[in-house]
């Protein structure tokens, strides 16, 4: 599948299009029938929330953003509320250099009624060449089983004093976890807020309802991410997301935890285990 580019140096007149080409069967048919799905850009990080909508050949808005009948004779991205084009937000997202797109390839997964669309690969308008967009599985989670290529590579760019010192910092609360401390609280695993916060990962405040901390990942060179971040001393007390927090959020969030015992996570929820990144110690 993917996103070819209309409308090339035309942003007086709207800016580029995106139509899309050789859609699966099961995504075409979900799309006709719906005639508009929201969609959620995929960036390196994950999912986001956008203003973006998939639109059927056979469909259109009306001018109350309703989706009514009419013929535009491609399936198509549109651009909505949003300030620009899906392609500048991928070019944005993934800090690719400017120039118009011939084409986009992606990967379409239907979650919750909407589109995940993930960039894989791109070619710019004046060259041959394909360029390829690595696609990491869970890119926010550090487990025992699993830690996320972005996350080691965020670590290594970092100076070796002070992830040592973080890290240290972050073993210093899990011990206190581990240790039997009576009516130690979830809330304590804030404590490792400031290790955490030079790693890349800004905790927001703690909130009594929904979400606990609405908060903010920076790695590499890549734009800031913001994210619901759920603080679990063992990850097996996570409930939410199956349900999710409301009717116009993404299935997407992190598990902050001491220890992962959580046998099955949601496709888009990722883990951050303190006990692991204690460990990650005799890696440096």
């Amino acid at each position: 599948m993917h996103l070819q580019q209309t409308k090339k140096g035309s942003r007086g007149t709207g800016g580029p299009q995106y139509y899309f080409h050789n859609l699966t069967d099961s995504v075409k048919s979900y799309l006709r029938h719906k005639g508009a799905v929201r969609v959620a850009l995929v960036t390196p990080y994950g999912a986001t929330k956008s203003d973006y909508f998939a639109v059927s050949k056979e469909h259109k808005f009306d001018k109350d953003q309703n989706v009514v009948e009419g013929k535009v004779d491609h399936d198509r991205i549109q651009q909505g509320r949003a300030g620009e084009s899906i392609g500048e937000a991928v070019r944005k997202w993934y800090s690719l250099k400017k120039g118009d797109f011939d084409r986009l390839d992606v990967d379409v997964d239907i979650i919750d009624d909407v589109f995940y669309i993930t960039p894989l690969t791109y070619k710019y308008s004046t060259s041959s060449k394909i360029y390829e967009i690595s696609k990491i599985e869970r890119p926010l989670t550090f487990t025992k089983d699993y830690i996320s290529p972005l996350w080691k590579n965020q670590i290594s760019s970092l100076k070796d004093e002070y992830v040592k010192w973080s890290l240290a910092e972050i073993c210093r609360i899990v011990g206190e976890h581990k240790s039997g401390i009576p009516y130690i609280k979830e809330e304590d695993i804030l404590r490792a807020s400031g290790p955490l916060k030079y790693l890349g990962v800004t905790l927001g405040p703690y909130v009594g309802k929904g979400y606990d901390c609405y908060s903010q990942f920076k790695f590499l060179h890549y734009p800031p991410y913001s994210i619901p971040v759920e603080i679990k001393k063992y990850s097996g007390k996570f409930k939410y997301q199956e349900q999710k927090y409301g009717k116009e959020e993404l299935s997407r969030a992190v598990i902050l935890c001491t220890i992962h015992d959580k046998k099955n996570v949601h496709k888009n929820i990722d883990v951050i285990e303190l006990e692991s990144l204690c460990d990650y110690r005799n890696y440096l």
